[in-house]
C-alpha cells in the first residue's frame, strides 16, 4: 500500500468515525427532545414546532456548506460542525421546566436551530472529505468512490436508527440534561479526531 493510499484510508476511517458519532448523537437528540417535552405535557403541534427551525436552519446550512468548505477547508468545516453541535447540546441542557412556556419553547427552538446548522455543515464536510479521500488513496481500484460513498451513506442511516434507541435509553437512565452532556462529550472526542486529518 502506497503512502497516499494509507493516508486516504486513514482519513476515510477518521471521517466515518466522526460522522458516525455525530449521527448517533443527532438521532438521540431528537428522541430526547421529543420524549422530554411529551412528558412535560406539550401538545403534538408544539412538539412538531420545536423541530421547525432545526430543519429550516439545515436547509440554509446546506446552501452555504459547500462554499464554506471550499473557502476554509473541509477539516475546518467538519470541526466547526461538531463544535456547533456541542454548543447546541449545552444550550439545550440549560433549559428548566420552571421557565415559562413561551421562553422554554423559544429557547429550545433556537437551540434546535443551532443543531440543525451543525447537522448540515458536518454532513456536507464529511461527504466532501470522502471524495477527496478517495483521490488520495490512488486509482488502483475502479469504482472505489462509489463503494465508499455507498458504505458511508448506508452506515449513516443505520447509525441514525441506533441513535433513536440511544436517546430513549439516555433519557431513561440519566435524564435529559446528563444525556446531553454525555453526547457533548462524545462529539468532543469526534472533534479531536477530525483535527488529525491529513491535509488533501
Amino acid at each position: 500500500m502506497t503512502g497516499s493510499s494509507a493516508s486516504g484510508l486513514r482519513n476515510y476511517a477518521i471521517v466515518t468515525a466522526a460522522y458516525w458519532g455525530f449521527t448517533l448523537t443527532d438521532g438521540a437528540l431528537r428522541m430526547l427532545v421529543l420524549f422530554t417535552f411529551f412528558q412535560l405535557g406539550y401538545s403534538p403541534f408544539t412538539l412538531a414546532f420545536l423541530f421547525l427551525l432545526y430543519e429550516a436552519a439545515g436547509i440554509g446550512a446546506n446552501f452555504i456548506g459547500g462554499w464554506l468548505a471550499a473557502r476554509y477547508g473541509i477539516t475546518r468545516m467538519l470541526t466547526v460542525g461538531l463544535v456547533t453541535q456541542i454548543a447546541g447540546f449545552l444550550l439545550l441542557s440549560a433549559v428548566s421546566p420552571e421557565w415559562g412556556s413561551t421562553l422554554l419553547v423559544t429557547w429550545v427552538l433556537l437551540a434546535q436551530g443551532v443543531c440543525g446548522v451543525a447537522k448540515d455543515l458536518t454532513k456536507t464536510a464529511s461527504k466532501s472529505a470522502i471524495k477527496i479521500t478517495e483521490s488520495q488513496a490512488g486509482g488502483e481500484a475502479e469504482g472505489r468512490l462509489f463503494r465508499w460513498v455507498a458504505w458511508f451513506t448506508g452506515s449513516k442511516n443505520a447509525m441514525k436508527g441506533v441513535g433513536f434507541f440511544l436517546g430513549g435509553l439516555l433519557l431513561q437512565l440519566v435524564g435529559f440534561r446528563y444525556g446531553l452532556w454525555l453526547m457533548a462529550g462524545r462529539c468532543s472526542s469526534s472533534c479531536s479526531a477530525s483535527c488529525s486529518l491529513s491535509p488533501p
